[in-house]
C-alpha cells in the first residue's frame, strides 16, 4: 500500500499514455469476451447435435472472416451432406444488457444443417419472403414479450448503424437442451446494408454423413484450404 501515491501520482502526470493503456486493456477485454461468446455459442449447437457436423473457421481466429465462394468447394467434398454458413452480428437491442445471439444465415441451407430447431412451415415461409424478417427462439420471443409480426430495432455494433427486423418465425427446439436464444436473419440483408466484407462469412457448418468420418473430413478441409489468403 505503500506504493500506492506513488503510482496515483504517476498515473496523473502522463494522462494520454494512461488513458491509452486503460483503453487498450478494455479492447482487449471486450474482444476476448466477444469471442468466448461466439465460441459459446457454437460449440452449443455441436454439443446438443452430436458428431456429426464440423465448424469450418479462419485458421487465425473466430473473428477472422471466410470467402462465400469456399460454399460450394465445401459441399463438393466427400461424406459432405451439406453445407451452411452464418456471421455474427452482435448488436444491441435497447441495452446492452439485453443480449441474446445474433446471427446472418443462408437461408437456403441452415435447416439442412442444423435440424434439431422446428420452425411452422408457414411461418418460415413468411420469413423467406420477407428481405428484412427474423426468426427468433422461443425463449427470447418470451423474455422480451415478442411476438409474430412485431418490428424489431437493433443498433448494430460491429456493422453500424440501426438495423429494422419484422419477426415472422418462432423456433423451437426438438430437445430441452436446444438453444432456444437465438436470432436470425437473412445474410443478404447483412451483406447489403453493411459497409465493410461484402461477399465474406464468419463461418461455415458442414454435415458429413457418418461421425466417423468427421476426423476425415476435418483433415481433407485442412488440406484443401493449406497456404491460402483464407486460410
Amino acid at each position: 500500500m505503500k506504493f500506492l501515491p506513488f503510482i496515483l501520482r504517476n498515473l496523473k502526470r502522463k494522462k494520454t499514455r494512461t488513458i491509452l493503456t486503460v483503453g487498450s486493456i478494455a479492447v482487449a477485454l471486450f474482444l476476448f469476451g466477444l469471442l468466448v461468446t461466439i465460441e459459446t455459442s457454437l460449440n452449443a449447437g455441436i454439443d446438443v447435435a452430436g458428431a456429426d457436423r464440423l465448424v469450418v473457421r479462419n485458421r487465425i481466429s473466430l473473428i477472422q472472416p471466410l470467402p462465400l465462394s469456399y460454399q460450394q468447394r465445401l459441399r463438393q467434398l466427400d461424406h459432405v451432406s451439406a453445407a451452411t454458413f452464418a456471421n455474427w452480428f452482435g448488436g444491441i437491442y435497447q441495452d446492452e444488457r439485453n443480449f441474446f445471439p445474433q446471427f446472418s444465415i443462408d437461408t437456403e441451407t441452415y435447416r439442412d444443417v442444423f435440424t434439431e430447431f422446428v420452425i411452422p412451415d408457414d411461418q418460415w415461409q413468411s420469413f423467406l419472403s420477407d428481405r428484412q424478417a427474423a426468426v427468433v427462439g422461443k425463449s427470447t420471443a418470451e423474455r422480451f414479450e415478442w411476438g409474430l409480426g412485431d418490428r424489431i430495432p437493433i443498433k448494430g455494433t460491429i456493422f453500424q448503424g440501426a438495423w429494422e427486423f419484422n419477426i415472422r418465425a418462432i423456433y423451437e427446439g426438438k430437445t430441452a437442451e436446444a438453444d432456444e436464444t437465438q436470432f436470425w436473419f437473412h445474410y443478404d440483408y447483412l451483406d447489403e446494408g453493411r459497409q465493410w466484407g461484402k461477399g465474406l462469412v464468419g463461418w461455415y457448418t458442414v454435415k458429413i454423413d457418418d461421425p466417423d468420418n468427421a476426423v476425415e473430413v476435418a483433415k481433407t478441409i485442412d488440406e484443401r484450404f493449406a497456404n491460402s489468403q483464407w486460410e
